[in-house]
């Protein structure tokens, strides 16, 4: 077994601030949504929090597309350029995951500097860096202050469209998270992909 330093310090603080930020804007989503059955927090306080960290979420998505977009390690997202290829990999990843590990069978993605994500996972993060993210990041500002985005609500159909598009997506990231934190538990420890992801930065490559 091998270690390879896939997560460098930017991606690995990017990361730690934006899972605690998703999870507390989860929370006060919560609290937001069903106002006078979930009562953390006095609501103002709420909304004040709710905003402060959406703020900080965008200004840290940012740092993740900049690092990323100036940086070599942007091939990691670089899709295969075969079609044929492609799907072979994303069935064989999908067999894996159906009923491979519950077998012991061994990975079929062999990670490296370049290739940290199976093809499963590049698909998915990118769907979720580069259109959920921004979506939802952009129904918040709105849904922040409708009367300075007035024409732009009404563009996008009105404050029920745009609040019902932030609310799915509110949906989404709960399931995302949860199906998130299981898959990181799947490294040959539970903990291996988290003490790599949050610390250390090195994966083990067998």
């Amino acid at each position: 077994m091998t270690k390879i330093y896939v997560h460098p310090l930017p991606i690995r603080l990017w990361h730690g601030i934006n899972a605690t930020g998703f999870v507390m804007m989860i929370l006060t989503g919560f609290q937001l949504r069903f106002a006078g059955t979930l009562d953390l927090l006095p609501f103002q306080t709420t909304v004040n929090l709710h905003n402060w960290i959406g703020f900080v979420l965008i200004a840290n998505f940012f740092v993740w597309f900049l690092f990323y977009l100036f940086s070599d390690r942007v091939r990691s997202y670089h899709p295969d350029l075969s079609p044929r290829r492609q799907f072979a990999r994303t069935f064989s990843q999908m067999q894996y995951y159906g009923y491979g590990i519950f077998k012991g069978q061994p990975n079929p993605h062999k990670m490296d500097i370049y290739d940290k994500f199976n093809p499963l996972q590049s698909m998915l993060y990118q769907i979720v860096m580069l259109l959920a993210v921004p979506l939802v990041a952009v129904t918040g500002l709105l849904l922040w202050d409708s009367h300075l985005f007035t024409p732009i609500m009404a563009f996008f159909g009105g404050t029920r469209v745009v609040g019902t598009v932030h609310m799915l997506l509110f949906i989404f990231f709960c399931f995302f998270i949860v199906m998130h934190v299981y898959l990181g538990s799947l490294g040959h420890t539970v903990s291996a992909h988290y003490k790599a992801m949050f610390i250390t930065g090195y994966e083990d490559s067998h």
